[in-house]
């Protein structure tokens, strides 16, 4: 078995061969090591779905945009609404705001996902409440491309509780966040909207884990793990 079949498996559903070379194309993850966290490719996103159970919701859009350098590469976003044609109308419309005549007109899932991955390329994930949209974001590519995903992922809602302990934040949610930091939100609820926004707090808080003494990615992951025990120690106490 090649090094490919191993990653990707053996499709379910037969893939053009646009599709399969374009896969073969997509570069390794990258692996939690030495490299300096202002140069490293951070791809901030965020999905928005028919509901909250990755066993069995979908996939309706992705945005993201890449954060690198110390700064939010505005030239380089990436949105996409994926086709969902019978897609219904739920409670989660009222927040997305994605109709089903919107998702129906969207690109092919597999296409679209495609797509992610390319403009993605070599990263590190960001996302708030990143746990769910690594699960969601892997069961979608194994349905729709049958690609395993390797990507690491950190969590934002993690990130800014360790590195701002002296907040009165705690684990709140995304908008508690933008108001401590008092950032400028005009758009919300969608996946675009909310990458921007969560993009804008990541670097806030990269920054702050250079200021701590944090330089790389490995050396951030250790002090993650280190705070997961601490919390899990003081839950137990």
């Amino acid at each position: 078995m090649s090094i490919w079949q191993r990653w990707f498996g053996k499709p379910t559903e037969p893939l053009s061969s646009e599709l399969l070379a374009r896969l073969r194309e997509l570069p390794p993850a990258v692996p939690l090591g030495a490299q300096a966290l202002h140069a490293q490719r951070f791809i901030v996103m965020d999905q928005e779905t028919t509901g909250l159970n990755p066993q069995r919701d979908k996939v309706l859009s992705i945005g993201a945009v890449l954060l690198q350098h110390g700064q939010i590469i505005m030239g380089e976003q990436f949105e996409a609404t994926l086709r969902r044609e019978q897609n219904v109308l739920n409670p989660s419309v009222l927040i997305h705001g994605i109709a089903p005549s919107a998702a129906a007109a969207g690109t092919p899932p597999a296409q679209a996902l495609l797509s992610f991955m390319e403009w993605a390329g070599a990263c590190v994930f960001l996302a708030f409440h990143a746990p769910f949209d690594q699960r969601m974001l892997a069961r979608a590519l194994k349905n729709q491309l049958n690609m395993q995903l390797r990507h690491v992922f950190l969590d934002v809602a993690e990130l800014a509780p360790m590195l701002c302990p002296e907040a009165n934040v705690g684990r709140g949610g995304l908008d508690d966040w933008v108001k401590h930091f008092k950032l400028q939100v005009l758009v919300r609820h969608s996946a675009a909207a909310d990458a921007q926004v969560t993009a804008e707090l990541a670097l806030i808080l990269l920054k702050k884990a250079e200021q701590q003494g944090i330089a790389t990615l490995a050396e951030l992951n250790q002090r993650l793990h280190a705070w997961r025990r601490l919390q899990r120690s003081r839950q137990h106490a």
